[in-house]
């Protein structure tokens, strides 16, 4: 398929539709809050949101997918974070939630390219868990054990992008953000929504060669974070890489590796930062399987990828594991030559 063609669809579908989306994020979560900005030690980007095949076009139409979420994470007794409005040490959580990703792909190309629009919706529990708090807003201190669990539904994040295919390469552009509506309160421990707006923008490529089924994927973006009104704290802006690398082993079914690279590049400031510049960064790496199956008119995918988290700086690490179905229009059949009907 040519650049340009945005209409039509290569041998095999993006493995998301979206940010892979959120499949943006996805934009958003990863890690106790899950959505808090890095005030607390977490971002608004879901490292990992992004996985093999993003940048290739895909067939025009509805398109849904859902992704199952889970990440366990610590942070020792000498780490110290910055939440519900009190300075804490040590920290763990556990965060399953689940996405909802309805999309809609143009036929028509927009600058030559295809154009696809999506909004996510995420339903969670988050519990999370605290050695001791170390400072009050008033100066009291509290030790002991403290924990906190809340059940919700988190922000609405728009998602669009743009891509282009040429022989073997593929390349995407894409913008999202957060719009502030999920379950919050600054006072908990536990959130399931950010507190404040999002701002997500950045560059894929894919490397595809359907012949030999080899597939490399990388997707570098930026996360431009507001004021958040009621803690009056602005995070700093963040650089996240997604990256996935698979070989198919038939038309269906293909395995690899996925990986991530998560770094605060803006320092935090505003009235309400009592930290510092407070950066923080993890790196993640795992297995992915993904298998692709017909569902009449539709296709569908399955993959499932899991991360070991390390190198981390203020903020928590541990583990993750995605569980991703997506549903998205079949290709057309190709026409029957005229010859064949003699």
């Amino acid at each position: 398929m040519d650049r340009g063609s945005g209409g039509r669809t290569p041998v095999r579908p993006a493995v998301r539709p979206l940010p892979a989306l959120a499949l943006i994020a996805m934009a958003a979560v990863a890690s106790p809050n899950v959505a808090r900005a890095d005030e607390s030690g977490v971002s608004f980007w879901i490292p990992g949101f992004f996985g093999s095949l993003a940048a290739v076009p895909t067939q025009p139409g509805l398109g849904f997918t859902t992704f199952f979420y889970n990440t366990s994470v610590s942070a020792g007794a000498d780490r110290t974070f910055f939440r519900g409005g009190r300075f804490t040490a040590g920290l763990d959580a556990d965060v399953p939630l689940v996405a909802l990703i309805p999309s809609y792909t143009f036929a028509t190309p927009v600058f030559g390219g295809q154009l696809q629009l999506a909004m996510m919706s995420i339903v969670g529990h988050n519990t999370t868990g605290i050695d001791a708090t170390l400072t009050g807003p008033r100066g009291n201190s509290i030790s002991g054990r403290i924990s906190d669990t809340v059940n919700g539904w988190g922000d609405l994040i728009p998602f669009g992008s743009l891509k282009w295919h040429e022989g073997v390469n593929n390349y995407m552009i894409y913008l999202t953000g957060d719009i502030p509506v999920g379950d919050y309160d600054p006072n908990r421990l536990a959130n399931i929504g950010l507190g404040h707006a999002v701002f997500d923008g950045g560059f894929g490529y894919t490397y595809f060669d359907p012949t030999k089924g080899h597939e490399f994927t990388a997707v570098a973006g930026l996360t431009y974070n507001w004021l958040n009104p009621q803690t009056q704290v602005q995070s700093g802006v963040d650089f996240h890489l997604d990256w996935g690398a698979s070989q198919f082993l038939s038309k269906q079914l293909l395995v690899g590796l996925v990986g991530y690279a998560y770094q605060q590049v803006g320092c935090d400031s505003g009235s309400g930062d009592r930290v510092g510049c407070f950066r923080s960064r993890v790196f993640g790496v795992g297995p992915q399987i993904g298998y692709l199956f017909p569902l009449g008119e539709w296709q569908g995918y399955l993959n499932l990828k899991g991360y070991g988290e390390f190198a981390n700086q203020n903020r928590p690490d541990g583990w993750n594991v995605w569980l991703t179905f997506a549903v998205s229009p079949a290709a057309a059949p190709p026409p029957i030559s005229p010859v064949l009907h003699k």
